[in-house]
């Protein structure tokens, strides 16, 4: 197995495309490739090809794209992910994640209970940090397109986006079961797959009544069973049910 880097601008077997920063120091420091090493690049946008190192050094790395190679395929079903940003590092995990069981893209969302702000979002550049995140869970998965991470929102904007459309439908909320009557379960969705789907997932401490009642008359309110699970394995566990009820595993 060739190992794999992310080289955005390679699109047609002839190129030859520098490498970003990070995949260079990558390539070079710490699995010590050099000119004439044969590797794999994928540009994010579902291309993946063989490649040649045609140099190396503190000037960066250039590859010569090679014939066009398989990836591993996409999800049938184009599920964007509404997070509700976690605290520290546990939203790096979940976009890890995210990416790796097949996300198409992830909306952040500040929630009420959040406990972040737009504006340390800013400082702490989170957004650019999540695309890094995604880019080497993509390489390690064997994907060849890079979801896209929408720039943060506050919740209240996600009503907005649903009727214009900008958030796939259709959107499901994931709520405790004693959110309301009209709460359903995955288990109990019918009908053909759809072609694309949003699905909105809270903070610790979850949604407030609020912010479901803002949502319940745009999204169906569903659970995934009475135990509780972390906050920040609650993408993996729901996107992996969808999926299987979906037919797609």
């Amino acid at each position: 197995m060739h190992a794999r880097f992310y080289a955005p601008t390679a699109h047609s077997p002839g190129d030859v495309v520098a490498l970003p920063v990070d995949e260079a120091v990558h390539l070079t420091r710490v699995l010590r490739l050099t000119r004439g090493d044969r590797v794999i690049v994928f540009n994010g946008h579902g291309q993946a090809f063989e490649a040649i190192v045609q140099s190396s050094g503190k000037g960066g790395v250039e590859i010569v794209v090679g014939a066009a190679c398989d990836a591993a395929p996409e999800a049938r079903v184009a599920v964007t992910l509404v997070q509700s940003i976690l605290k520290g590092d546990k939203m790096d995990d979940v976009v890890r994640d995210a990416v790796m069981v097949g996300v198409a893209a992830i909306q952040p969302v500040v929630a009420a209970r959040s406990e972040v702000t737009p504006a340390s979002l800013e400082r702490g550049r989170r957004r650019e940090r999540w695309e890094r995140v995604a880019v080497s869970s993509a390489k390690q998965c064997g994907r060849a397109v890079v979801p896209v991470i929408l720039e943060p929102q506050p919740f209240a904007a996600i009503a907005t986006l649903i009727d214009e459309r900008q958030l796939s439908s259709p959107a499901m909320m994931l709520v405790e079961p004693q959110a309301g009557a009209a709460v359903g379960s995955l288990g109990d969705l019918d009908g053909p797959p759809p072609r694309e789907a949003s699905l909105l997932i809270g903070p610790e401490g979850g949604w407030t009544p609020e912010e479901i009642a803002l949502a319940s008359d745009r999204c169906r309110l569903v659970t995934i069973g009475g135990r509780t699970i972390r906050s920040d394995a609650m993408a993996l566990v729901a996107m992996a049910a969808l999926f299987a009820r979906w037919g797609e595993y």
